[in-house]
């Protein structure tokens, strides 16, 4: 079971997590989207959104952090284990309680507004709710292992982050996830399902860049007045578009 749930599943889970991202740009690329209802509500959404998406961004900095980076490198540089468990409780409590609190917005304003609530798939309800999970696992393990103590004093970089790092060296170590309080055994198991959930749900918005507004043509007004004088020079205006220049000379 150990084998299954440290070394299997994760990479069941990223396979998907890639393989997922691959079919749905190749055969659904219209549904690549966010599938935007600011047009039925937007009241909510001007709250919720900016405490969800910026909320989430320390989340994200914060595991890149105390996952990627290992506990030798901030050693090396100077940084107590006691300085940098301080920096995460101080950035990362709050960072988690603004995900949480403009993600309860945005599906109490998804499930109150009819038109929003229609455009609301299976696949997008049961994301929600694990990633809300996830996110709440995640400032419980927290709190209750950096502040409380709760079921004795963990340290997650000792352990949990070597197990992460594993996974993607393809030289698993399940034994250290294994070893973990159940707390963060339950918010790493959540976290790889939403991996496995992520391409088939709106989350694939997050790996759209709109590059194209910076090589995209300038958008031009002009009147459609054909008089005498209305455009430049003696060449009469042409239906459609024009590339800016040629308007210019």
């Amino acid at each position: 079971m150990s084998t299954f749930l440290w070394v299997i599943f994760p990479y069941i889970c990223l396979a998907l997590f890639v393989g997922g991202h691959v079919w749905r740009y190749r055969y659904d690329k219209f549904g690549w989207t966010t599938r935007s209802s600011q047009l039925y509500e937007d009241r909510l959404l001007r709250i919720g959104s900016p405490l969800f998406h910026f909320g989430m961004l320390g989340v994200v900095l914060g595991h890149v952090m105390g996952l990627v980076v290992p506990q030798a490198a901030t050693d090396a540089v100077g940084l107590s284990r006691s300085a940098y468990h301080t920096i995460a409780l101080v950035g990362g409590i709050p960072a988690g309680i603004a995900a949480v609190a403009g993600l309860a917005i945005l599906v109490y304003r998804r499930r109150t507004t009819g038109p929003v609530f229609s455009a609301t798939t299976t696949n997008d309800k049961v994301m929600y709710l694990v990633l809300g999970s996830v996110i709440v696992l995640g400032i419980w393990n927290t709190i209750a292992g950096s502040v409380f103590h709760f079921g004795g004093e963990y340290n997650y970089r000792d352990g949990v982050s070597p197990w992460f790092r594993s996974i993607f060296a393809l030289d698993p170590q399940p034994e250290l996830m294994a070893q973990a309080p159940f707390g963060f055994q339950a918010h790493a198991f959540l976290a790889f399902l939403l991996f496995a959930m992520w391409p088939f749900t709106r989350l694939v918005h997050v790996f759209s860049a709109p590059l194209g507004y910076l090589t995209r043509p300038y958008l031009v007004y002009r009147s459609r007045d054909e008089r005498p004088g209305a455009t430049s020079g003696s060449r009469p205006p042409r239906r459609g578009w024009e590339r800016p220049e040629l308007q210019r000379k």
